[in-house]
């Protein structure tokens, strides 16, 4: 389980998460959700360790802060909102130096394999910096699969932090997201992730972690923190929540809000 006590951080001398205390668990996804500047990117980094912050964070059952940073390495995979290269990598390279952290670093086969899961396939020998905003996105998240290609090694689960990994992608390949993200937690990994859109959410989240202005005002499942009243609060306009029979599939669109 991932648990996250009293999470604080502050950029100069303004307060950014005001004691954010939460848990995920494995075998499930769990998605952060809220308007822009709520601190969804911010609490996603001090949960991998990539800001400073106060407060603990601990990993099927370790403190992170405690671990050394192959031991995390072995046991998460973390895709920033945004990866600059400066020099020329094929695209095989880059999803190469996922290996470099992994316990599987000998494993050649799962580079065409994890490009294969994110539709790259043949693309490997391509050089990096030719290719498209949304098919370098995908390039990097083959980058992350490959680290932690296994869901759960030796009854250890392991984990997928991903910031933002649809923003840049057309429908299709989002849902292929989607459907990366179910099947990892469904074979027994944790999946963190944020994502704007609600839609998308209430395809991928087990777990939602609703964050207004550097405070968490609701986790749990989706039919239970994202409503009508607490997605006006946070978002500052009206939305509605809607079922599609027969299913009762959530969804969630402007113009309801508008027709209402």
């Amino acid at each position: 389980m991932l648990i996250a006590k009293d999470i604080r951080v502050s950029l100069g001398k303004s307060p950014v998460l005001h004691g954010i205390s939460a848990e995920a668990r494995p075998g499930e996804v769990t998605v952060i959700v809220g308007p822009n500047g709520s601190g969804k990117t911010t609490l996603l980094r001090a949960l991998t360790g990539d800001v400073g912050f106060s407060g603990q964070v601990s990993l099927n059952g370790r403190d992170c802060a405690r671990l050394r940073a192959w031991e995390l390495a072995a046991v998460r995979g973390v895709l920033p909102q945004a990866s600059a290269l400066a020099f020329p990598f094929t695209v095989a390279e880059v999803v190469r130096l996922g290996l470099t952290a992994a316990p599987h670093a000998g494993r050649a086969d799962l580079v065409p394999r994890a490009l294969a899961a994110v539709d790259m396939a043949g693309f490997a020998p391509r050089l990096y910096q030719e290719l498209s905003g949304g098919q370098q996105a995908r390039v990097q998240l083959a980058r992350v699969l490959v680290q932690v290609w296994e869901p759960v090694v030796d009854g250890v689960p392991r984990w997928l932090f991903l910031d933002e990994p649809v923003a840049s992608l057309d429908i299709a390949h989002q849902l292929g997201v989607v459907r990366l993200m179910r099947d990892f937690a469904g074979r027994g990994g944790g999946v963190v992730t944020v994502l704007h859109d609600l839609n998308l959410t209430a395809m991928a989240a087990d777990r939602v972690w609703l964050m207004d202005q550097g405070h968490m005002t609701g986790q749990g499942p989706m039919a239970d923190v994202l409503t009508d009243a607490a997605l006006e609060r946070a978002y500052g306009c009206p939305l509605r929540v809607g079922r599609l029979p027969p299913s009762g599939c959530w969804f969630s669109l402007p113009q309801a809000a508008g027709a209402a």
